[in-house]
């Protein structure tokens, strides 16, 4: 998910390089084969709380940071949206932590062995929370739905890549294709964001799926009865539920009668709830840990997978066209310092712009590739013509500035990233750049970052799959088209890696090719990755079984309830 909301991938259009056509793949086999060496032995990991006999009953109050203007996930590309909407909606196969696939609405699948088609046999006897019968036309229904235009989808369709339609096999059969291979489905088909929801909620509801509520129906563990922006979401139990995810530790209906969702920006008043047992759970900020846990209140910190939060530099743009100027910023900025000073070593200091919890990649030979050097970025500016300083000690060439603009919106920096984007700014100030951060509403935001007007841009992104590089570094998937490619990269050579990443069934071509796209990234001063996104969630004493997924995002439909 997005460190702020931002448009999503957009869809990819050029052809794959060829790539060697394996075996065919068996039942469950490609996420086997692709993911090897991955334990299966469970679809989730505890989050602490998970020893003892469950106990039904009672209801669970856990709060959020930022609420959502839209509950449908296959709209919305907020990973609050992601979170809250797990509960009511199931996906076809689960992704756990360590990166295995389980059997979910799906038992079984195959898929074909250029990747370009999958073949799911459903699970028989499942229904949605308005009776209606789930089955391979209600898959069918969704993918569609997901992929029309006039659903206005913000992320779910990037994730169908180059979808080309579901066809319905038997009542219990769909059959997805591609127009080209796409090896990341089965990830993307894991997520909330692909969620299944009642083919009649679609058809009927849909100029209300955004408004959450009674409007949304799924399969999933828990019924949604009220939704009030901003402030709440309220779940109840669905007691029909008998089809969790294969290995889930409840394969019953939930433990909890309800679930309430409460929506807190302020952190102080988040963390105090948590302390005051006003609320059972709660994601909290680094700033808040060490009170929380003084408190007697576990904490539990999971990193998330996907791209790192990071500072994108705009290669097109001003003094930022020149690479000694782009590796100069990356150099001048002590990272380490700042992250440790920040964030109390709850977050890890981040190399590479995919994190290192991403399955099937991460370059952990990026460690240490952009120390902290004070001297080398005077040198590159020196180099690159920026040897002159004016009367403030910046920079000036030609008689102009070296002037750097960073925009936000102040509503939605947390986490302390405030004080993190000035320890930059004073540190690029040491080595004569002045960095200007420019506070803009929500709609000049948008229209700013399709039009590339910015020098930097601060970003993050979850999904575990490595694919998650091409929306960042493809170059058809400008900003101005939909995608995330802030620093408006554009390299043939990385969209043939990046293209045969999503292509390949060999897992060694496939880590190899993200790989080379990872180290373009930082070797040519597109990014300077700042830490790894982490999942901070308090619990109190009372509450049981939290574990959470491959995203690092809790899930409930296993929580008890001790007093």
């Amino acid at each position: 998910m997005p460190s702020r909301p931002v448009p999503p991938a957009a869809r990819r259009t050029r052809t794959p390089r060829p790539f060697a056509v394996p075996p065919a793949v068996p039942a469950v086999g490609l996420a086997a084969a692709l993911l090897a060496g991955c334990s299966s032995a469970g679809p989730a990991a505890p989050g602490g709380g998970t020893g003892g006999t469950p106990v039904r009953g009672g209801t669970l109050k856990y709060a959020v940071a930022v609420g959502t203007s839209c509950l449908d996930p296959h709209v919305s590309p907020g990973d609050v949206t992601a979170v809250i909407q797990r509960n009511v909606f199931d996906s076809l196969v689960y992704l756990d932590d360590k990166g295995a696939f389980h059997p979910w609405l799906a038992k079984s699948w195959q898929i074909s062995p250029d990747a370009r088609t999958y073949t799911f046999q459903l699970r028989e006897g499942v229904t949605f929370h308005d009776g209606t019968a789930f089955d391979a036309a209600a898959v069918k229904a969704n993918l569609d739905h997901v992929k029309d235009p006039r659903t206005k989808s913000l992320y779910a369709a990037s994730l169908l890549g180059p979808y080309t339609g579901a066809e319905v096999v038997d009542p219990l059969t769909v059959r997805v294709s591609f127009a080209e291979p796409y090896v990341p489905f089965l990830q993307a088909a894991a997520t909330p964001y692909l969620g299944i929801a009642s083919p009649k909620s679609l058809a009927e509801k849909a100029d209300q799926l955004c408004a959450g509520g009674a409007n949304s129906v799924g399969t999933g563990p828990f019924r949604e009865t009220e939704y009030v922006k901003n402030d709440h979401v309220e779940f109840k139990r669905n007691d029909a539920y008998a089809w969790a995810p294969e290995g889930a530790a409840n394969q019953g209906a939930p433990y909890l009668d309800g679930l309430t969702i409460r929506f807190l920006p302020e952190d102080s008043v988040r963390s105090g709830a948590l302390t005051s047992r006003q609320v059972d759970a709660a994601a909290l900020p680094v700033s808040a840990v060490r009170t929380v846990r003084a408190a007697g209140v576990e904490v539990t910190r999971t990193q998330n997978p996907g791209v790192v939060y990071s500072l994108f530099l705009n290669s097109t743009r001003g003094a930022l066209r020149d690479e000694r100027v782009r590796r100069a910023v990356q150099r001048a900025v002590d990272v380490d310092a700042l992250v440790k000073s920040i964030y109390f070593g709850e977050y890890e200091r981040a190399w590479s712009p995919l994190s290192p919890t991403t399955p099937a990649s991460y370059e952990a030979g990026l460690k240490d590739a952009l120390p902290h050097d004070a001297a080398a970025a005077g040198r590159l500016l020196d180099e690159a013509g920026w040897s002159a300083r004016d009367g403030d000690g910046y920079r000036v060439k030609d008689g102009k500035r070296l002037t750097l603009h960073w925009p936000y919106i102040a509503s939605l920096v947390r986490d302390q990233r405030d004080t993190l984007a000035a320890g930059i700014q004073a540190d690029l100030k040491k080595a004569g750049v002045e960095l200007v951060r420019d506070s803009i509403d929500n709609g000049t935001y948008f229209k700013v970052y399709a039009s590339g007007d910015y020098d930097l841009w601060d970003n993050s992104w979850v999904r575990a799959d490595p694919a998650i590089l091409a929306g960042f570094y493809l170059s058809a998937n400008t900003p101005a088209a939909g995608g995330q490619n802030v620093s408006l990269s554009s390299d043939p050579e990385l969209d043939g890696w990046l293209t045969a990443g999503a292509a390949t069934t060999d897992p060694a071509a496939r880590k190899a090719n993200y790989t080379k796209a990872e180290r373009w990234a930082v070797e040519h001063g597109t990014v300077l990755p700042l830490y790894v996104t982490a999942n901070l969630i308090g619990r109190s004493e009372g509450v049981r079984g939290l574990v959470f997924d491959a995203n690092a995002w809790p899930q409930f439909a296993g929580v008890w309830r001790t007093r």
